[in-house]
C-alpha cells in the first residue's frame, strides 16, 4: 500500500484496529457511507474505514468516529484533509490596505 510508505500512522492505531475495522464494516453494510449532494448514498462497497475528523484534528478511534468508504470517496476525503493542514501550516502576509493618490484628502 503505497499510501502508508512515509506514514507513522499505522504504528499509530489502536491494537484492536483489525477488530474495530470488521465491526464498521459490518455496521455499515459493506458500503461506502459517503452521500452525493442529492443525498443519495454512494453504491460502491466501502473498502477503507476512516475517521470521521482525523486524529490530526482532535479525532478519536472511538466506533461514532469512524465510517466505511469507497477508495474513491476515502481519497477525495484525504486529499481534501491534506490541502487544509497544508493552508494551516501556510505563513500568511498581509499588506496593509493602501489608498490611491488622489483620494486622499
Amino acid at each position: 500500500m503505497s499510501g502508508w510508505t512515509n506514514s507513522t500512522r499505522r504504528q499509530r492505531l489502536p491494537r484492536n484496529w483489525a477488530a474495530l475495522r470488521r465491526r464498521v464494516i459490518r455496521r455499515d453494510g459493506g458500503q461506502c457511507t459517503a452521500r452525493y449532494s442529492d443525498g443519495r448514498r454512494c453504491e460502491l462497497p466501502g473498502v477503507d474505514v476512516d475517521h470521521v475528523i482525523p486524529d490530526s484534528l482532535g479525532g478519536s478511534d472511538d466506533m461514532d468516529n469512524l465510517a466505511l468508504c469507497c477508495t474513491y470517496h476515502h481519497r477525495l476525503k484525504s486529499s481534501s484533509e491534506g490541502g487544509t493542514a497544508a493552508a494551516l501550516t501556510r505563513k500568511s502576509i498581509h499588506r496593509p490596505t493602501s489608498t490611491h493618490p488622489a483620494l486622499d484628502d
